[in-house]
């Protein structure tokens, strides 16, 4: 497993929204500083709701990269590809298939509600059955050690360790383990022997400080390749080789942006502002936005809990800006359109950076064909070495 290692992504299914931004966007930025991380166009989970209009996946891909690129994610600290160009996950994802129980499938939370919510839709296919253990291989063709979720997808993360560890308990012992194993631990050098001691320590005595010190020894030891070092990692615990590292949950604040009503911002309650949204537009929406009931004339006092704006306030504006605000609301000393502006003025600050970094990828469309065409074939390299393991487990070969 790369501890370090990050895989994240989101469904190419239209325009990005200030929700995205702040949820999951944002996050990224400052991610891509400390991990090494992975940021997948996730074109064939948009498929298992999109099937019946695939045009706007196609339209949505570069337009999402740009929205990406243009929020400070950086090709050069980030790998950045779109998932179907990239084949081992459609392989790892059969190959799991076959091995996965259709309860662990049918048990997650997030199936049927969104069987509930799309009702509208045909979702009775295998696709969106099996999205999360597409998802699951996303993040295991990775050997990603984090992946950044909200609460709700953290069932997501227990399927995919669950699937994890079900695939190197059915083949992660190799007929010669044991050999292979020993010959492994002599490649540490002298820090060999205090292994072997170590892990005698946990098997006998069930020893967690000897256990992390062993893999402290296996950590830093400059000898052992990746094979090797996963070999004696299972070796361990007396588990067979971990051919499929089991990823943890990185728990993500869940995003505060509310939507022009009042309720969570998003597409399907149409109450967005987009990434790149023009100005005026920004401005004429968040003006035409509803506000406390109670303030019927100019001179009538209002409430800030019971007014959607307030919501925006707690998001852009400063104290002293929110006590204006208290102030002037509920002594009627300033008027709906008054409070409104610092907010249009916040955002469109906050959107300037966006619209002048994406203006090159705007201008020549080739530089995000050329990211993705990288970052796709960084991506495949990693995801080939994987599938490696997973074939020769399987009894398929190189």
């Amino acid at each position: 497993m790369f501890a370090n290692r990050i895989l994240s992504g989101m469904r190419p299914t239209g325009s990005l929204h200030l929700g995205h931004y702040h949820g999951v966007i944002k996050n990224w930025v400052e991610l891509q500083h400390s991990h090494e991380c992975f940021f997948m166009v996730a074109d064939w989970h948009a498929l298992t709701t999109n099937f019946d209009d695939v045009s706007i996946i196609g339209r949505s891909i570069d337009e999402m990269v740009i929205d990406w690129l243009a929020s400070g994610v950086d090709p050069e600290k980030s790998t950045v590809f779109v998932q179907s160009r990239v084949p081992q996950h459609a392989e790892l994802h059969l190959a799991l298939s076959m091995v996965t129980p259709l309860g662990w499938l049918e048990r997650v939370p997030t199936y049927k509600d969104q069987m509930e919510k799309l009702s509208h839709k045909d979702l009775t296919t295998y696709g969106f059955l099996g999205y999360p253990l597409l998802q699951a291989a996303d993040i295991l063709v990775y050997k990603a050690g984090l992946v950044p979720v909200g609460e709700d997808q953290v069932p997501h993360i227990e399927l995919t360790r669950e699937v994890a560890r079900r695939f190197n308990h059915m083949f992660g012992r190799e007929p010669n383990f044991e050999e292979l194993a020993r010959a492994a631990v002599k490649k540490i050098g002298k820090a060999g022997k205090q292994f072997d001691q170590l892990r005698t320590a946990y098997l006998q005595d069930g020893s967690a400080e000897a256990l992390e010190q062993a893999r402290e020894i296996l950590a830093g030891s400059q000898n052992l390749g990746a094979a090797d070092r996963e070999r004696l990692m299972g070796w361990l615990e007396n588990k067979g080789k971990t051919i499929l590292p089991e990823c943890e949950a990185k728990l993500t604040a869940a995003s505060k942006m509310p939507g022009l009503d009042g309720q969570k911002m998003s597409k399907s309650y149409g109450n967005t502002i987009t990434m790149r949204e023009a100005p005026e537009t920004v401005s004429k929406k968040i003006r035409g936005m509803p506000t406390d009931p109670a303030r019927v004339r100019r001179t009538d006092p209002g409430s800030p809990a019971k007014c959607p704006v307030w919501q925006l306030h707690e998001v852009y504006s400063d104290g002293a800006t929110k006590e204006w605000v208290k102030a002037g609301c509920t002594s009627a000393g300033i008027g709906c359109l008054d409070c409104k502006q610092p907010v249009i003025d916040a955002v469109v600050r906050e959107q300037q950076p966006m619209f002048e970094r994406a203006e090159k990828y705007l201008a020549n469309p080739k530089l995000v064909a050329e990211i993705l065409a990288d970052g796709n074939a960084r991506a495949e390299k990693v995801a080939r070495e994987t599938m490696c393991d997973v074939r020769q487990a399987l009894g398929l070969g190189r």
